[in-house]
Order: structure tokens, then C-alpha cells, then sequence
């Protein structure tokens, strides 16, 4: 019996020694994920905090007399801009309740650049205005509900009446006014704008980068712009600019998806024969012949890039139609191997490009540009 007891009293001590140390590892587990939790009166004014703080930092950069910000970098030398959001999205609180308040600015400050492309800083002000009144309101009794209902009413009027004054911008001259001001007063650049304006019309697209001399200069390129970027990253050929280049590629464009491998080797073939880029433009490219493309991208050294076409069923269909249409071929519509088989045919068949042309194709995450296609590859 005695010996019993005392098994029993060992086995009793190891037990709670056991669930002592499995107690603590839960308590370091909830410690590690634990959220600080804020209400009332206290949350609003940390978030105000926040939302005053990056908007005395974006404010200054306002209107054409804006000043500049200097912003420090993780690498490389500090960043001179004016440009509102790109403030805001730089700066980050320690307080995560600060930061919270300044991260409902920023997703007003970059909603309003993805739709006009302009205005974050004014965007910035008025939700600070906004937000600042709107905690007067609460704390004095007011209903946030009604609160916001009445704020959704004003803004449908004041978007009302700003519309009914709006005018439009029609002249290059205009325009050239409004490049100026976002360019910081640089007349020579607005006239630049408008130019480029006046060339590619409104559904253009407008590039800029860094010239290789001592002046501004106006490149006007024909082409066609595919909202869909390379499939896979592994595409990239310039590390610097994370974008895939290919100076002159053959094109294969086909409304379905490709996943065999027999679908893309005798494509593949053909670009390493002839020592040109393959850029293939279908529904999608996976599996196996996505597989096989980035690996001969690595080992092989073949410069080729997949994108899925943009869109969805007519649409899309429609789409590649005009890209063919651009490129002088056509749109492969059977399923693979046979339409790639057709495709590789009439590949052989084209004329070298000459030497007087020149043809680009840009792909980087979420975009593609196609410039100056002048010969059929298909």
C-alpha cells in the first residue's frame, strides 16, 4: 500500500510539473498573438493622432506653391518629392493604433490616385477635416450612424455642384497648365506632356523614364497596351526595372489554355533556330508548359515570356483579335498541339524583319506593352 501510495504521489508531482510547463508554453503562445484592444474615446483620439500627423507631413506638398519632402530611403540616397501619396505611403507609426488612423488615410490617398491620377494631397486634408469633426460630433452626443448619412448626403451634393461648374480641358495649352503644376513649375516639362497629349489622344499610354542625354525628349512609339503582366517572375530579363524585355520576338497568340509540353517544344525550337524572343499570349500557360518554358528561360538561356490575354470570354476573344490584327497574323483558336502546329508553319513561312524596323515588347507586374509591331509573326 505504501508503495502504491508513493507511485501514485510521483506520478501526481511529473502530472502537475507537466501541466505547469504546458500552462506557461500556452500562456508564451497567447502572449506572442495578443492584441491590444482600444475603445471609445481612447481609440478615436490615438487614430486622430495618426491621421493628423501624416497629413501635417503630406499638406505642405499642396497646390502649385506645394513644397518638397524629403524622405529617407532603406537603401540609396533620400527621395526629394511632391507627390502627396508617395508621403503618406512612407510614413509608418510605432503605435499601432496611430498607425491605423494614418492607414485609413493612405487607402484615400491611393483610391484617389488609381481613379484621377492626381489630387491625394487635397484627398489627404479633406479626410482629415472630416475625420477631425467627425470625433467633435461623436463625443458630443451625436449619433455615428446618423453621422455618417449626413456626410454621405453632403458629398453626393458637393459632387453634384463641382460637377455642374467642371470644365473640361480641350486645348493643349490647358493642358500644358496642368502638367506645369504637377511637375512642380516646370514649364518646359508640362509642354512636353501636352505634346505627348496631343499625339497619343486620351486612351494613350505615357512612359517616362530616365534619358541617356542632356535633354527632355518625346518618343512616340505604335503599339497596344495588355492590362496582364508575365505569368511568372522568372521571365524578368532586366533585374534593375523588374520587367521582361524582348527586342523582336516571334508572337504566338492563342485563345486557349496550353499546358502540355508537346504544345510549346517545337515553338521553343523554332526562337532558339532562329535566335529570336518568344512572347506567347493565351488564355493561360501552366503546368507542364509553364514548367518547360522557365526552364529553358534558365538553362537554355531563351528569351520568352507567357501572359494570360486580358479579360473574360467575348471580350477577351475580341482582345487577341486585336492584338493579331497589330501584328498582321491570327488569333489560334483549336485546341493545342494542332493550332501551335499551324502556328509553327506559318512561323517559318514569315520574311526576316528588316532592318529598318524595330519592334518591343514590355512586360512587367500587371502590364504589358506591345510597340510597333509592323510585320505579321504569325
Amino acid at each position: 500500500m505504501y508503495r502504491n501510495a508513493t507511485s501514485l504521489a510521483f506520478k501526481a508531482r511529473i502530472a502537475r510539473n507537466a501541466t505547469q510547463q504546458v500552462g506557461s508554453r500556452l500562456s508564451w503562445s497567447r502572449n506572442y498573438a495578443a492584441k491590444d484592444i482600444k475603445f471609445g474615446v481612447e481609440a478615436r483620439a490615438l487614430m486622430l493622432r495618426g491621421v493628423e500627423e501624416l497629413a501635417d507631413a503630406v499638406k505642405v506638398t499642396m497646390g502649385p506653391k506645394g513644397r518638397n519632402v524629403v524622405i529617407e530611403q532603406s537603401y540609396g540616397a533620400p527621395k526629394v518629392t511632391k507627390d502627396g501619396v508617395t508621403v503618406a505611403k512612407s510614413i509608418e507609426f510605432q503605435d499601432k493604433v496611430k498607425n491605423i488612423g494614418a492607414s485609413l488615410v493612405k487607402q484615400v490617398a491611393n483610391a484617389t490616385n488609381d481613379f484621377a491620377g492626381d489630387g491625394t494631397t487635397c484627398a489627404t486634408v479633406l479626410t482629415r477635416a472630416i475625420f477631425t469633426e467627425g470625433c467633435k460630433s461623436v463625443a458630443a452626443g451625436m449619433n455615428a450612424m446618423d453621422l455618417r448619412r449626413g456626410i454621405t448626403m453632403a458629398v453626393d451634393y458637393v459632387v453634384t455642384n463641382l460637377k455642374s461648374r467642371a470644365r473640361m480641358i480641350s486645348t493643349s495649352e490647358e493642358i500644358a497648365q496642368v502638367g506645369t503644376i504637377s511637375a512642380n513649375g516646370e514649364r518646359e516639362i508640362g509642354e512636353l506632356i501636352a505634346k505627348a497629349m496631343e499625339k497619343v489622344g486620351k486612351e494613350g499610354v505615357i512612359t517616362i523614364s530616365d534619358g541617356k542625354t542632356l535633354y527632355n525628349e518625346l518618343e512616340v512609339v505604335e503599339g497596344m497596351k495588355l492590362d496582364r503582366g508575365y505569368i511568372s517572375p522568372y521571365f524578368i530579363t532586366n533585374q534593375k526595372t523588374q520587367k521582361c524585355e524582348l527586342e523582336d520576338p516571334l508572337i504566338l497568340i492563342h485563345e486557349k489554355k496550353i499546358s502540355s509540353i508537346n504544345a510549346v517544344v517545337k515553338v521553343l525550337e523554332l526562337a532558339l533556330k532562329r535566335q529570336r524572343p518568344l512572347l506567347i499570349v493565351a488564355e493561360d500557360v501552366e503546368s507542364d508548359a509553364l514548367a518547360t518554358l522557365i526552364l529553358n528561360k534558365i538553362r537554355a538561356g531563351i528569351k520568352v515570356c507567357a501572359i494570360k490575354a486580358p479579360g473574360f470570354g467575348e471580350k477577351r476573344k475580341a482582345g487577341l483579335q486585336d492584338l493579331a490584327v497589330l501584328t498582321g497574323g491570327d488569333c489560334l483558336a483549336e485546341k493545342p498541339p494542332g493550332s501551335l502546329q499551324t502556328g509553327i508553319r506559318v512561323l517559318r513561312s514569315m520574311a526576316p524583319k528588316p532592318v529598318e524596323t524595330e519592334r518591343l515588347v514590355t512586360a512587367e507586374k500587371g502590364l504589358t506593352v506591345v510597340q510597333e509591331v509592323v510585320q505579321a509573326l504569325m
